[in-house]
């Protein structure tokens, strides 16, 4: 296949582009440094503009990746304006840009967030779940997906997945939980009782590999494991792996003060369930966080 890529060069992108280029699969990158593609993205040609590709082979198949992380600092309004940005206003683009092709992509593959949710509290949430409402994450995941969903009316077929904090041995969620946990300066989050959706990063590469194989497929995926867990019990798994106590949790009031409304990421959660994603037959590597983390941190 004929693939581009937007947020290639992220962690999701990476493994994406090693697990493509190892199949045979042309690949390519829409950055806004494409001279670091090369080095980054394992076998893939970056580009700066989409206009590059006006006159090039025909695209089988999109996957729209693209967003400055959520989770790295507060939400001013001028970070808000670069999510919005970086998401909405970056896929809008590019489904107008497909639009305008003569011969259009089989597929778009674009990226959403389980804070499409929301706070959802105890409730058990699928995909047939309605999304969160007067939350800035959850109105971002929205309108990132009604953005996708108009290269349906050219007769494109679009998936979208609700991704959950990935967990790699690089980066990512537990990127930002390890140096602290590897102290034994680790605990939980608030009350600890609000639930952690989570996804091993070979299941998420290994998702989307699916869904852009199988072409019954389209509409919300939730990219996450089938046994979410509460903060607390997250907080314990990682601590066991890692062999080191967990004994300073974070009050609530002090994360509120720190991280301003954000704080709602690591306070709130959602008992989250990938039904269709179980439906459409696909089966995880790693469907237990204390496998999923040993796998990852085994050698620590």
């Amino acid at each position: 296949m004929r693939i581009l890529l937007t947020g290639g060069t992220g962690l999701i992108g990476r493994a994406l582009c090693r697990h493509w280029t190892a199949a045979g699969h042309e690949l390519l990158v829409w950055s806004r440094n494409p001279a670091k593609v090369a080095a980054v993205c394992s076998g893939a040609r970056g580009i700066g503009r989409l206009e590059e590709l006006d006159d090039a082979a025909p695209l089988d198949a999109v996957i729209n990746l693209a967003g400055t992380p959520i989770a790295d600092r507060p939400w001013t309004a001028a970070r808000r304006r670069l999510l919005w940005e970086s998401r909405v206003t970056l896929t809008r683009k590019l489904v107008d840009w497909l639009a305008a092709r003569p011969a259009k992509p089989r597929v778009l593959l674009s990226g959403s967030a389980v804070g499409w949710y929301g706070d959802g509290g105890e409730r058990r949430l699928t995909e047939e779940s309605p999304a969160g409402r007067e939350d800035f994450a959850s109105d971002l995941c929205s309108a990132w997906e009604a953005a996708a969903l108009q290269a349906e009316e050219f007769g494109i077929r679009v998936v979208l997945i609700r991704t959950a904090p990935v967990l790699a041995r690089e980066g990512g969620m537990l990127g930002r939980l390890l140096p602290p946990f590897r102290l034994g300066l680790g605990g939980r989050l608030g009350s600890g009782r609000q639930w952690m959706p989570w996804i091993h990063i070979d299941d998420e590469v290994g998702l989307i590999d699916f869904l852009l194989q199988h072409e019954e497929c389209r509409g919300p995926y939730n990219a996450c494991a089938p046994n979410p867990v509460r903060n607390a019990e997250f907080t314990r798994i990682l601590a066991r792996v890692l062999h080191r106590p967990a004994l300073l949790p974070a009050p609530a009031y002090m994360l509120r003060l720190v991280f301003g409304e954000m704080a709602g990421l690591l306070l709130g959660g959602q008992h989250l369930q990938p039904q269709r994603t179980l439906e459409a037959g696909y089966q995880f590597r790693f469907p237990h966080l204390e496998t999923a983390l040993s796998d990852l941190l085994g050698s620590h």
